[in-house]
């Protein structure tokens, strides 16, 4: 209330400047995972190909998200603070340049990989399999209709952040936090976490994530699917 319907947009400029890029490079990655492990372009992957392919995805999608990530993280903290160091997204990104070169515009990038890679592998995985489940006997699964890819997209992005949140919170702490604070990386944030707020506290936000998965995630398969 206090800062408005904008202040539940702080920090998305950076987001919404890399999620087209982000998009395409994760569904390249992932057709390239697929076509890796193919000896025929109409060979039947297994589901744990699949995962794989999918985890091949993460990787190419963690260069566009690390920094973006990054920034968007910084600004919400600040928003928070009250503290106004930078002016948008692009003035925080050039002071993190000026202060720690391409490493301090990029830190975080080891959790944003622990996050995406195993969480992208579990996405798309998870929704072959829906396909398959939802196909009708004696169908194909190109004969989907746009509730059933919905549906099975958006449940994907369920699963997908079932795995993605304890990393992706210590990825959020690490990447807001001064800089020299965690010397030993993700294994300092862990210790912390845990010691200061429980094992619990590793889903922070859990509901919120959860309310916001299924949607996103239905939308953004569709167009793909189509």
């Amino acid at each position: 209330f206090l800062q408005g319907i904008r202040g539940l947009y702080r920090g998305m400029a950076a987001p919404i400047i890399g999620v087209t890029p982000m998009f395409a490079v994760c569904f390249f990655g992932f057709g390239l995972g697929k076509r890796l492990q193919q000896r025929k372009p109409d060979d039947v992957l297994t589901y744990p190909q699949l995962f794989a392919a999918g985890m091949l995805s993460g990787v190419f999608t963690t260069v566009i998200m690390a920094p973006g990530e990054r920034i968007k993280c910084l600004l919400q903290i600040q928003a928070a603070t009250g503290e106004t160091k930078y002016t948008g997204s692009l003035d925080c990104a050039k002071q993190l340049y000026r202060e720690a070169g391409i490493r301090g515009v990029y830190k975080g990038t080891v959790l944003t990989l622990m996050r995406d890679v195993p969480a992208s592998g579990m996405y798309f995985m998870t929704y072959e399999w829906l396909k398959n489940i939802l196909t009708p006997e004696g169908k194909s699964v190109s004969d989907l209709s746009a509730p059933r890819i919905l549906f099975a997209g958006g449940l994907a992005g369920i699963f997908n952040w079932a795995v993605a949140i304890p990393p992706d919170v210590l990825k959020s702490r690490f990447q807001t936090a001064p800089p020299g604070k965690y010397p030993n990386g993700f294994r300092d944030v862990l210790r912390e976490l845990i010691r200061e707020e429980g094992v619990a506290s590793l889903y922070k936000g859990f509901t919120a994530v959860m309310i916001r998965a299924f949607p996103a995630n239905a939308v953004s398969k569709l167009p793909f699917q189509m």
